[in-house]
Protein backbone atom coordinates (compact mmCIF):
# COMPACT_ATOMS: atom_id res chain seq x y z
CA UNK A 1 0.00 0.00 0.00
CA UNK A 2 1.29 3.46 -0.92
CA UNK A 3 1.83 5.58 2.21
CA UNK A 4 0.44 8.80 0.71
CA UNK A 5 -2.44 9.70 2.96
CA UNK A 6 -0.70 12.97 3.86
CA UNK A 7 0.52 13.81 0.38
CA UNK A 8 -0.92 16.63 -1.69
CA UNK A 9 -2.96 15.75 -4.79
CA UNK A 10 -3.86 18.83 -6.79
CA UNK A 11 -7.44 17.61 -7.33
CA UNK A 12 -10.49 17.49 -5.10
CA UNK A 13 -11.65 14.06 -6.32
CA UNK A 14 -10.63 11.21 -8.60
CA UNK A 15 -13.26 9.54 -10.80
CA UNK A 16 -12.39 6.10 -12.17
CA UNK A 17 -13.80 4.35 -15.20
CA UNK A 18 -14.33 0.62 -14.58
CA UNK A 19 -13.65 -1.62 -17.60
CA UNK A 20 -9.96 -1.60 -18.45
CA UNK A 21 -9.15 0.73 -15.54
CA UNK A 22 -10.24 -1.17 -12.43
CA UNK A 23 -10.66 -4.60 -14.02
CA UNK A 24 -9.26 -6.39 -17.05
CA UNK A 25 -12.70 -7.20 -18.40
CA UNK A 26 -12.59 -6.32 -22.09
CA UNK A 27 -11.14 -9.60 -23.41
CA UNK A 28 -13.72 -11.55 -21.38
CA UNK A 29 -16.75 -9.47 -22.39
CA UNK A 30 -15.69 -9.29 -26.02
CA UNK A 31 -14.95 -13.01 -26.10
CA UNK A 32 -18.59 -13.68 -25.25
CA UNK A 33 -19.78 -11.02 -27.68
CA UNK A 34 -17.55 -12.32 -30.48
CA UNK A 35 -18.99 -15.82 -30.09
CA UNK A 36 -22.59 -14.62 -30.00
CA UNK A 37 -22.12 -12.37 -33.02
CA UNK A 38 -20.62 -15.34 -34.83
CA UNK A 39 -23.82 -17.26 -34.15
CA UNK A 40 -25.65 -14.44 -35.97
CA UNK A 41 -23.30 -14.68 -38.94
CA UNK A 42 -20.78 -11.92 -38.21
CA UNK A 43 -17.42 -13.67 -37.90
CA UNK A 44 -14.90 -11.56 -35.98
CA UNK A 45 -11.61 -12.29 -34.29
CA UNK A 46 -11.33 -11.19 -30.66
CA UNK A 47 -8.98 -8.39 -31.75
CA UNK A 48 -11.46 -7.20 -34.39
CA UNK A 49 -14.33 -7.35 -31.91
CA UNK A 50 -12.46 -5.25 -29.37
CA UNK A 51 -11.50 -2.72 -32.04
CA UNK A 52 -15.23 -2.16 -32.70
CA UNK A 53 -16.74 -2.42 -29.22
CA UNK A 54 -14.17 -1.27 -26.64
CA UNK A 55 -15.44 2.03 -25.27
CA UNK A 56 -18.96 1.38 -26.58
CA UNK A 57 -21.98 -0.55 -25.41
CA UNK A 58 -23.48 -3.24 -27.61
CA UNK A 59 -26.49 -1.02 -28.22
CA UNK A 60 -24.21 1.79 -29.37
CA UNK A 61 -23.38 -0.49 -32.29
CA UNK A 62 -26.84 -1.99 -32.82
CA UNK A 63 -27.16 -0.52 -36.31
CA UNK A 64 -23.79 -1.98 -37.30
CA UNK A 65 -24.76 -5.39 -35.90
CA UNK A 66 -27.95 -5.30 -37.97
CA UNK A 67 -26.01 -4.24 -41.05
CA UNK A 68 -23.57 -7.15 -40.67
CA UNK A 69 -26.08 -9.83 -39.63
CA UNK A 70 -29.54 -8.72 -40.70
CA UNK A 71 -30.59 -9.21 -37.07
CA UNK A 72 -32.08 -6.41 -35.01
CA UNK A 73 -30.93 -6.80 -31.43
CA UNK A 74 -33.83 -7.78 -29.21
CA UNK A 75 -34.29 -7.49 -25.43
CA UNK A 76 -34.14 -11.29 -25.21
CA UNK A 77 -30.80 -11.44 -27.07
CA UNK A 78 -29.37 -8.68 -24.89
CA UNK A 79 -30.56 -10.47 -21.75
CA UNK A 80 -28.84 -13.65 -22.88
CA UNK A 81 -25.65 -11.76 -23.73
CA UNK A 82 -25.55 -10.10 -20.32
CA UNK A 83 -26.20 -13.39 -18.52
CA UNK A 84 -23.41 -15.18 -20.38
CA UNK A 85 -21.10 -12.16 -20.00
CA UNK A 86 -21.73 -12.00 -16.25
CA UNK A 87 -21.08 -15.71 -15.84
CA UNK A 88 -17.77 -15.38 -17.67
CA UNK A 89 -16.79 -12.35 -15.58
CA UNK A 90 -17.65 -14.17 -12.36
CA UNK A 91 -15.42 -17.03 -13.47
CA UNK A 92 -12.43 -15.29 -15.04
CA UNK A 93 -12.24 -11.59 -14.10
CA UNK A 94 -9.00 -10.20 -12.69
CA UNK A 95 -8.23 -6.69 -11.39
CA UNK A 96 -5.95 -4.47 -13.47
CA UNK A 97 -2.39 -5.00 -12.19
CA UNK A 98 -1.56 -2.43 -9.51
CA UNK A 99 -5.12 -1.23 -8.95
CA UNK A 100 -5.61 -3.01 -5.62
CA UNK A 101 -2.89 -0.83 -4.05
CA UNK A 102 -3.63 2.31 -6.05
CA UNK A 103 -7.33 2.67 -5.16
CA UNK A 104 -6.82 2.48 -1.38
CA UNK A 105 -3.93 4.93 -1.66
CA UNK A 106 -5.93 7.52 -3.60
CA UNK A 107 -8.96 6.94 -1.34
CA UNK A 108 -6.82 7.70 1.73
CA UNK A 109 -5.14 10.73 0.18
CA UNK A 110 -8.50 12.29 -0.76
CA UNK A 111 -10.37 11.23 2.40
CA UNK A 112 -12.73 9.05 0.39
CA UNK A 113 -13.50 11.48 -2.45
CA UNK A 114 -13.36 8.92 -5.24
CA UNK A 115 -16.07 7.36 -7.41
CA UNK A 116 -16.54 4.93 -10.27
CA UNK A 117 -18.25 6.39 -13.35
CA UNK A 118 -18.76 3.73 -16.01
CA UNK A 119 -20.61 3.48 -19.28
CA UNK A 120 -21.62 -0.10 -18.43
CA UNK A 121 -24.82 -1.27 -16.79
CA UNK A 122 -24.88 -1.12 -13.00
CA UNK A 123 -25.14 -4.89 -12.48
CA UNK A 124 -21.90 -5.40 -14.41
CA UNK A 125 -20.09 -2.56 -12.65
CA UNK A 126 -21.07 -3.74 -9.18
CA UNK A 127 -20.17 -7.35 -10.04
CA UNK A 128 -16.74 -6.28 -11.26
CA UNK A 129 -15.89 -3.93 -8.40
CA UNK A 130 -16.93 -6.58 -5.89
CA UNK A 131 -14.97 -9.30 -7.70
CA UNK A 132 -11.85 -7.10 -7.63
CA UNK A 133 -12.19 -6.56 -3.88
CA UNK A 134 -12.67 -2.80 -4.29
CA UNK A 135 -16.23 -2.38 -3.00
CA UNK A 136 -15.15 -0.83 0.34
CA UNK A 137 -13.75 2.12 -1.61
CA UNK A 138 -16.63 2.64 -4.05
CA UNK A 139 -19.76 1.53 -2.19
CA UNK A 140 -22.38 4.26 -2.58
CA UNK A 141 -20.31 6.04 -5.22
CA UNK A 142 -20.94 3.93 -8.34
CA UNK A 143 -22.47 5.63 -11.37
CA UNK A 144 -23.68 4.02 -14.60
CA UNK A 145 -23.91 5.96 -17.83
CA UNK A 146 -26.86 3.78 -18.77
CA UNK A 147 -28.84 5.44 -15.96
CA UNK A 148 -28.07 8.93 -17.29
CA UNK A 149 -29.84 10.92 -20.02
CA UNK A 150 -26.76 10.30 -22.18
CA UNK A 151 -23.83 7.94 -21.75
CA UNK A 152 -20.20 8.43 -22.77
CA UNK A 153 -18.82 10.24 -24.79
CA UNK A 154 -21.23 12.75 -23.21
CA UNK A 155 -20.20 14.00 -19.76
CA UNK A 156 -23.37 13.16 -17.82
CA UNK A 157 -22.01 10.26 -15.74
CA UNK A 158 -18.92 12.24 -14.71
CA UNK A 159 -20.98 15.31 -13.87
CA UNK A 160 -23.28 13.15 -11.73
CA UNK A 161 -20.32 11.60 -9.90
CA UNK A 162 -18.73 14.99 -9.22
CA UNK A 163 -22.04 16.41 -7.98
CA UNK A 164 -22.55 13.47 -5.63
CA UNK A 165 -19.09 14.06 -4.15
CA UNK A 166 -19.83 17.78 -3.83
CA UNK A 167 -16.90 18.86 -5.98
CA UNK A 168 -16.50 21.02 -9.07
CA UNK A 169 -15.89 18.71 -12.06
CA UNK A 170 -13.07 21.05 -13.11
CA UNK A 171 -11.32 20.04 -9.89
CA UNK A 172 -11.62 16.33 -10.69
CA UNK A 173 -9.14 13.92 -12.18
CA UNK A 174 -10.69 11.28 -14.42
CA UNK A 175 -8.93 7.95 -15.06
CA UNK A 176 -9.89 6.41 -18.40
CA UNK A 177 -8.53 4.03 -21.02
CA UNK A 178 -10.69 4.65 -24.11
CA UNK A 179 -11.20 7.51 -26.53
CA UNK A 180 -14.92 7.54 -25.72
CA UNK A 181 -14.21 7.84 -22.02
CA UNK A 182 -11.54 10.50 -22.46
CA UNK A 183 -13.99 12.56 -24.50
CA UNK A 184 -16.57 12.25 -21.69
CA UNK A 185 -14.10 13.38 -19.05
CA UNK A 186 -12.92 16.32 -21.13
CA UNK A 187 -16.52 17.33 -21.84
CA UNK A 188 -17.15 17.37 -18.10
CA UNK A 189 -14.28 19.82 -17.65
CA UNK A 190 -12.09 17.35 -15.77
CA UNK A 191 -8.40 16.61 -16.27
CA UNK A 192 -8.12 13.15 -17.84
CA UNK A 193 -5.35 10.68 -17.08
CA UNK A 194 -5.38 7.90 -19.68
CA UNK A 195 -4.16 4.42 -18.85
CA UNK A 196 -2.53 2.68 -21.82
CA UNK A 197 -0.44 -0.39 -21.00
CA UNK A 198 -0.04 -1.35 -24.67
CA UNK A 199 -2.01 -4.56 -24.12
CA UNK A 200 -5.04 -6.08 -25.89
CA UNK A 201 -8.23 -4.18 -25.14
CA UNK A 202 -6.47 -0.86 -24.58
CA UNK A 203 -6.26 2.00 -27.03
CA UNK A 204 -3.08 3.61 -28.33
CA UNK A 205 -1.48 6.49 -26.41
CA UNK A 206 -1.66 8.92 -29.31
CA UNK A 207 -5.37 8.31 -29.84
CA UNK A 208 -5.99 9.05 -26.17
CA UNK A 209 -3.92 12.24 -26.31
CA UNK A 210 -5.73 13.31 -29.48
CA UNK A 211 -9.04 12.84 -27.63
CA UNK A 212 -7.89 15.29 -24.96
CA UNK A 213 -6.05 13.29 -22.30
CA UNK A 214 -3.60 15.43 -20.33
CA UNK A 215 -1.29 12.51 -19.59
CA UNK A 216 -0.99 8.91 -20.76
CA UNK A 217 0.58 6.47 -18.29
CA UNK A 218 1.35 2.75 -18.78
CA UNK A 219 1.41 1.38 -15.21
CA UNK A 220 -1.55 1.63 -12.84
CA UNK A 221 0.75 1.32 -9.83
CA UNK A 222 2.25 4.70 -10.80
CA UNK A 223 -1.07 6.59 -10.71
CA UNK A 224 -0.67 8.01 -7.17
CA UNK A 225 2.68 9.52 -8.14
CA UNK A 226 1.27 10.78 -11.46
CA UNK A 227 -1.57 12.52 -9.61
CA UNK A 228 0.78 13.94 -6.98
CA UNK A 229 3.16 15.36 -9.56
CA UNK A 230 0.53 16.87 -11.85
CA UNK A 231 -0.04 20.60 -11.33
CA UNK A 232 -2.63 21.22 -14.02
CA UNK A 233 -5.90 21.13 -12.06
CA UNK A 234 -8.13 24.15 -12.57
CA UNK A 235 -8.18 26.69 -9.72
Amino acid sequence: LFLIASMTISFDAVLFDCDGVLVDSEPITNGVLCRMLGELGWQLSLHECMAVFVGNTVMDKAALVQEKTGFALTPAWLERFRAERNAALERDLQPVPGIQATVPAVFAALQGRIACASGADRIKVVLQIDKAGLMPYFDGRIFSGQEMPRSKPFPDVYLAAAAALGVDPRRCAVVEDTVTGVQAGVAAGATVFAYSPCAPGHQAPQALLDAGAAIVFPDMASLPDVLRNHQGAAP
